[in-house]
This record gives structure tokens, sequence and C-alpha cells, in this order.
């Protein structure tokens, strides 16, 4: 009876021990989250998941919710170097430029955001097809002479992803150096015998952010989300469309819609900066790849693409991610819907806004202003689906036109304010892209540009269905429950 009391009490006191210590982890972990002064509604996420589902938000925290901000991505010497490179850095006369005071405001502000280069007299093809976009790539790809530097957030092991990994090994034979970025988590399902097999031929092939144990936590929420590619540093891409097969042949859905650019012009200078910070984060040596010059592009025009270019004038590019002290293409976009006098035009796969750029829309649209968002009727996740659905009713409660895009997978990322402004990216409008994800953009100031890109979403706009404030009162009441519980998960999905 003696040893039993005395086992028991044994048990009890490590009962308390481990209960105690549990719960002052996860109060330290709340007070950490506190003290980080993140924005609040995502603070109020955690600390909900951490007291309502104890030891899995503890997990759930370890692995998604720490903050990277502000941690050093390049050295300031490396990055000093190539930027000495990517151009002869003239000072912007923002004075000068070709554009109205408000646009003019937004090409300060990227340079001060990210002392991005504004670069005049650029061209682009806007591709909304994978199957125009894959070919010109490759066509490019069979004309490199010096170089290939390609970086995407999927690189499937499936036809598409074959074809360029054929591609990009005859150009390596040929003798040109081909080095390829690729996110780890995001082509987690390709074997590695598909990257051995570049490796192999002298491709340099590296995974962004490698995800192994122990260091899971640290590493597995921060997704290299960016897709560009450049060539001979003529040719660039940049845009929304990842190497796979469903870009091309629709995957489950009839057919998934989507935009890149092809760019030529000094603006792929920006793109090859972009991807040497990558490289170099990754460990690799800073790259010495020849910046073109103008004689260069002028004395060598590049293979024709598939579709028309068009004047594309400014450019700017920008990039984001967790460990930058701002949000720079959230800043960017804010900005942009400010300055907005007629129209707001946005197509994005997951509407998942942060409260500061819903509010942004929502001012704009009470302002007179026509602000449009088209998203999936059908998305390829669920949870996002439900939650983009919760922000709906507070859109159409402010005037914002909302179209739910029915022929295919919408999964295009683009916006453009009135007449001489466009972006097109892999940003989502979502908490991810802000917060977790290093994304791309290229800001384009261009009537013509512009012009094109309206083209496409009214093009767009006749495969959607306009939801009405009626409409959306009467939805199922089990849609409504799911919209609800995912909002409150919006912050961290």
């Amino acid at each position: 009876m003696t040893e039993f009391l005395s086992q028991y009490i044994n048990l009890t006191w490590i009962y308390w021990f481990l209960t105690i210590a549990y719960a002052i982890t996860i109060i330290s972990i709340v007070g950490v989250i506190v003290s980080e002064n993140r924005n609040p509604v995502k603070s109020l996420a955690w600390v909900t998941v951490l007291l309502a589902l104890p030891a899995l938000g503890l997990i759930l925290y370890i692995v998604f919710g720490r903050n990277i901000k502000n941690k050093r991505v390049i050295s300031k010497r490396n990055r000093r170097r190539l930027r000495r490179r990517e151009s002869a850095r003239r000072k912007i006369d923002f004075s000068r430029l070709p554009h109205s005071p408000s646009i003019n405001s937004l090409v300060r502000l990227a340079h001060s955001l990210t002392g991005a280069m504004y670069y005049r007299n650029n061209e682009a093809v806007i591709y909304n097809n994978g199957t125009d976009k894959i070919e010109a790539l490759l066509s490019d790809i069979s004309q490199a002479r010096k170089y290939i530097n390609i970086q995407y957030y999927i690189l499937a092991d499936d036809k598409t992803g074959n074809r360029l990994r054929d591609a990009l090994i005859e150009r390596a034979r040929a003798g040109v150096e081909v080095r390829v970025i690729y996110d780890h988590v995001g082509s987690f399902k390709v074997r590695r015998r598909f990257f051995k097999e570049m490796q192999r031929e002298g491709i340099k092939v590296y995974p962004f952010f490698k995800v192994t144990f122990p260091g899971l936590g640290s590493r597995i929420n921060w997704r290299n989300h960016r897709k560009i590619c450049i060539i001979d540093g003529i040719v660039g891409y940049i845009g929304g469309m990842n190497i796979a097969d469903r870009y091309v042949d629709g995957g489950s859905f009839p057919l998934w819609r989507d935009l890149h650019m092809r760019i030529t012009g000094q603006a792929v200078r920006s793109l090859q900066y972009s991807f040497a910070v990558d490289w170099n984060y990754m460990g690799q040596p800073l790259l010495d790849d020849n910046v073109t010059t103008e004689s260069e592009i002028t004395d060598r025009p590049p293979a024709p693409p598939r579709g028309k270019p068009i004047p594309a004038g400014g450019m700017q590019l920008l990039t984001a991610g967790p460990t930058g002290q701002w949000s720079n293409i959230a800043f960017m976009m804010l900005k942009a819907i400010s300055v907005a006098r007629k129209c707001i035009y946005i197509q994005t796969p997951y509407f998942v806004p942060t409260d500061a750029l819903l509010n942004a829309l929502q001012v704009a649209s009470l302002s007179g202003v026509d602000v449009r968002i088209m998203i999936p009727r059908r998305s390829d996740s669920d949870m996002l689906r439900w939650a983009s659905s919760s922000y709906i009713k507070e859109c159409l409660q402010a005037g914002i036109k909302i179209y739910l895009y029915e022929a295919g997978m919408l999964h295009s990322k683009a916006m453009l304010v009135d007449d001489e402004f466009a972006t097109v990216g892999s940003t989502n409008f979502d908490f991810r892209s802000v917060e977790h994800n290093f994304e791309s953009n290229m800001f384009v100031y261009s009537r013509e540009f512009n012009a094109r890109m309206r083209e496409i979403f009214l093009e767009d706009q006749t495969c959607s269905h306009r939801v009405t404030a009626g409409e959306w009162r009467h939805r199922p009441i089990g849609q409504k429950a799911m919209e609800s519980i995912m909002r409150l998960f919006a912050p961290i999905l």
C-alpha cells in the first residue's frame, strides 16, 4: 500500500510539473507574440489558436508562427556590389518622369522601399495561357549563348517540366552556364532524380530553404514564390506561372488562367539583380554575369516571341519577403489604390486581404472609383476559397464589384489602376504573400500595357458571374459557417 501511494504521489508530481511547464511555455509564447508588435489581427489569431488548441497550437506556432523580419538576406557589401552591376546607378530625376504626379509618387515610393531603379523604353509580351508562355520560353532558351538563370516555386516532373529540363541540358552541353533555383516545399513531390539529371550535365541546381529535420520549424513556413527567368541579360520572364502540366492543360480544371510577362529592355537587369540576391542567400558565390549593354541589345534582337510586343515604357521590379523591414509590394498596392481616380481592376486566386488593403479598396469604391475584383468560383484550395468568400459581403456593401471566374482556375495575380499603371507578378492578394512568401512583381507605367491588361480583364469578365448582394445573402448556412471559421484562420493560412 505504501509503495502504491508513493508511486501515485510521484506520478501526481510529474503530472503537475509537466502541466505547469506546458502552461508556462504557452504563456511565454503568447508573451513573445504580443511583444513582437505584429499585426493585431494576426497576433490575436495565434493567441486564439494557442489557447483553444494548446497542443496542436504549439506545434502550429513552431512550424508556422515564427517571425524572421529584419533578418539579413545578403550582406550590405554584396548588395552594393550587385546594385553597381545592375546599372550605372543614375539618380532618378522624379521631376522629369513622363507621368502624372500621382504615378510619379509610386515610382518614388518603390525607389524608397528597395532602391528599385526605374528603367525606360522596355517592351513586354503578356501571356494569359501556359502554352504560349512555355513555347516562348523554350524558344528563348534554345538561343541562349552565355547564361540562363531560372527560378520557380514549382518545377514539376511531368511533360512540361521534362521539356524544360531537356532544353536546359541541351544548352548546358553547348557551354551555356545554367543555374536553377526551385522552392523545396513547392517542388516537394518531385523525385530527386529529376534534379540530379540536370546536375550530372553541369547545371547548378539548388533548393531554396530546404526543409530538413530538425530545422523544419525554421524553414517550412517561408517559401520562395518567385517565378523569373533571365537569358543572357537580354530576355526576362516574370509572372504567376510555374512549370507544370496544369498550366498548359488545366489539370483538374477545364483550363488554368494565369498571367506571365516576357520582357526585353534594360528592366531585365532588375530581374538579374533579384536572382543574384537569392543565389547568394543560399551560400553561392556572388554572380559575375556580364550586364548586357544597350549596344548588345540593339545588335542582337531577341527571337520573335509568341504574341505581340507592347511598348511597356517605364518599369520597376519590387521584391518582398518575410525578412524585409517593410511589406514592399503591399505598400505599393496600397499607394496605387489610394491614388486611383477612375478604376481599380484586380485578379487574384485568393482574396484574403489585410485590413489595410481591404479598407483602402472600400474607401476607393465609396469615393466613386470603379473597383472590380475577380476570383475563381472553384479554387484549388477549399480553405482559401472559403476564406476569400468571407470578405465578399464587406466588399459588396462598399459598392465593390465581385466577379467569380467560371471557365476554370483563375490563378492570375494582377492589378491595374486608371490608365497608366499595372502590375504583374507572383503576389497573391492574401496574408501569405504579404507576410510569409518571397515574392516579386514588375510595376509597369505605360498606357499601352495598361490597355492590354484591361482587354484581358474584360475578356475574362465575360466568363465570370457578377455577385449581387441579394444572392449572397441567400447562400447556404453551411457555407456561411465554413467562411466564418476559415476567416478566423485567414491571417495564418
